[in-house]
């Protein structure tokens, strides 16, 4: 039995009890046969309320006879890199940082093991209450204050483990997506591991894309797991609750402290995965503004750098991904920091839309994403969509064209011609929303320049596009270019309203009798951002809907006759709301004075027509 006393940080000696021989004897006696110290000293190693005095002195003895621990001993090199280093006084930390540093030198077989061990500490440890001998808490420690260096430790290990190793980045990515949270845990969990992973980024860029591709994965889960519909609801469900439990004013005076938590309250979201998300948008959106400012100055390099890494994860999982709602607005965060990244961002779109060889639905998807883009940043200038929307129209017309001169019977099939009506759809939606910008610099030269664009062609060829887009875009379209008399369409509206036929669909568990009011399946990816506390980054950016004036915009008598029909059928019930299982796509209820605020929103939002 020996007995050491070890003194640091000015403390009293601390006198610890040990078993067994040294390290170097114990491992003799293992090749000789006799494994009884062997596993007494795994078992003193393992044990919980193991002293700093205890680890420093092992991890010594253990730097010492580096060259023989070998593949055979794992389970004890195991139970060494599992001694709680993080969090113990820095005599122990150095200890432990230079047994890592000699181990993945001397053992490279153990490297794997080291980057498990340091990517364990990347989020708040787990503390288990015990109750009777029954656990009844297992919760991330929520109090933990260490955090902060816990975590410095662990970067400051993985370089240390870099240093000694220049190959360790072509390990990490497996280790970094094993380590991932559930996206069930609590946002503290998510946050400090997204927040360490793209701090890893900064001292190992080789892997930066790897990484946000695995943190925008995540995101995504999150995003398609909640939709707009139930993240609005909770939200409604939560300030009714509060109202109710509100006293009435002036009956009673606030505590002081009750005021200072109210703003916490209020700006955590009541949907807890919309919480999650909003949790980790903040992390990543502080990253993007970090990496493109050096010291409170633009840099342009490491901007551009950043984009193009973004912009690979966007084409692999963003773009497809059809049913998000937030996680794109990092792109639109990162493109407003620079006019020439909003231009290659949608220039980008624009190549994807009319390459032939792509997917028409990814096709069809840029072009949601080009349309959706320019009518929502404010950061885009007018002269940047004029110029979009010279080159999407220059593409219908020359797919009018090609339609024309082909000899064919031409028909309205959206599986033939889906990238053509996202075009389409594209240049109405931006209109729509950018119509006024372009006129009041100079009217006359606005009002020319609509007329350029030869609209009414568009809208009167026999591939029908008013037939095909979301009534509540085509409405607005229509009211917008009859008050400024560049093109009618309320005719081609009301005939396509004739002959739209029903289709017996089975949804919901029932037969039930609708039109599909959404045949393109269309898509608005830049929709009114929901969530609160990374929200209020794009809200300076983001162009809402400025409530037109609706008596200059409303439809001919006749249409509005139309319209208070689809109302009535959709308030009987005679128009479910299955339609919304294609994603973030209206029903036709409004469809004829519906703002575009609704486009890209379930049914039951509708009835907050030009609100946002």
């Amino acid at each position: 039995m020996e007995v050491e006393g070890w003194d640091f940080l000015n403390s009293p000696p601390v006198k610890t009890v040990r078993f067994g021989g040294s390290v170097a004897e114990t491992l003799d006696k293992l090749r000789k046969g006799d494994s009884s110290d062997y596993e007494l000293l795994k078992h003193q190693l393992a044990d919980p309320d193991i002293k700093d005095a205890q680890i420093i002195s092992w991890l010594q003895e253990f730097r010492g006879c580096m060259t023989q621990l070998t593949k055979d001993h794992e389970q004890l090199i195991y139970t060494v890199l599992r001694l709680p280093w993080v969090g113990r006084s820095q005599a122990v930390v150095d200890e432990f940082l230079a047994f890592l540093s000699n181990l993945v030198s001397a053992q490279t077989v153990y490297l794997c093991a080291c980057l498990k061990m340091v990517v364990s500490h990347f989020t708040p440890k787990r503390v288990t209450i015990c109750e009777g001998g029954v656990d009844i808490s297992d919760s991330e420690d929520e109090e933990d204050t260490d955090l902060p260096r816990n975590f410095d430790l662990c970067h400051q290990a993985l370089q240390l483990i870099i240093r000694y190793v220049p190959s360790t980045s072509r390990f990490l990515m497996p280790i970094l997506q094993d380590g991932f949270p559930f996206v069930q845990k609590s946002p503290r969990t998510l946050e400090c591991y997204v927040h360490n992973l793209l701090r890893l980024t900064v001292y190992v860029p080789s892997i930066r894309r790897d990484v946000l591709e695995l943190i925008v994965g995540q995101l995504l889960k999150l995003d398609v797991s909640a939709s707009r519909e139930e993240i609005e609801e909770a939200e409604e469900n939560q300030n009714q609750s509060q109202n109710q439990d509100q006293p009435e004013e002036g009956l009673f005076d606030m505590d002081e402290d009750m005021t200072a938590e109210q703003p916490h309250r209020t700006n955590m979201m009541a949907h807890p995965v919309a919480e999650r998300l909003d949790t980790l948008m903040v992390v990543l959106m502080a990253y993007i503004r970090d990496i493109c400012n050096v010291d409170g100055s633009f840099h342009a390099e490491r901007t551009k750098e950043l984009y193009k890494d973004l912009l690979s994860v966007f084409d692999k999982l963003i773009l497809p991904t059809h049913a998000s709602g937030h996680v794109q607005y990092t792109l639109f965060y990162l493109c407003s920091f620079k006019l020439a990244l909003a231009e290659a961002f949608l220039d980008h779109l624009w190549k994807v839309l009319q390459n032939p060889t792509q997917p028409a639905i990814l096709r069809q998807a840029a072009a949601g994403y080009m349309g959706s883009f320019m009518a929502r940043a404010k950061f885009v200038p007018v002269l940047t969509v004029r110029a979009c929307l010279d080159l999407l129209l220059t593409w219908i017309h020359a797919y009018i064209d090609s339609q024309d001169s082909s000899g064919r019977q031409v028909c309205c099939d959206i599986s033939l011609h889906g990238p053509f009506y996202a075009a389409c759809q594209a240049v109405f939606y931006t209109l729509v929303f950018r119509h006024r910008a372009m006129l009041e610099a100079n009217m006359k030269k606005g009002l020319e320049y609509l007329q350029s664009l030869n609209l009414e062609r568009l809208v009167m060829c026999q591939l029908n596009p008013l037939k095909v887009c979301l009534p509540s875009v085509t409405s607005m379209f229509a009211a917008i270019t009859r008050k400024y008399q560049v093109v009618f369409c309320y005719t081609i509206i009301e005939r396509n309203n004739r002959q739209v036929l029903p289709v017996v669909r089975s949804s919901a568990g029932g037969d039930g009798v609708t039109t599909n009011t959404n045949p393109l399946d269309s898509f608005f990816p830049f929709d009114p951002y929901l969530l609160k506390r990374s929200g209020q980054l794009i809200e300076p950016l983001y162009q809402a809907w400025d409530d037109l004036a609706e008596t200059d915009l409303l439809p001919p008598k006749t249409a509005q006759q139309a319209q208070k029909e689809d109302e009535d059928d959709f308030l009987s019930g005679e128009t479910p709301h299955g339609d919304a299982m294609l994603g973030l796509t209206p029903s036709s209820y409004g469809s004829n004075v519906c703002s575009p605020n609704s486009v890209g929103s379930p049914p039951t939002a509708q009835h907050r027509a030009f609100k946002f």
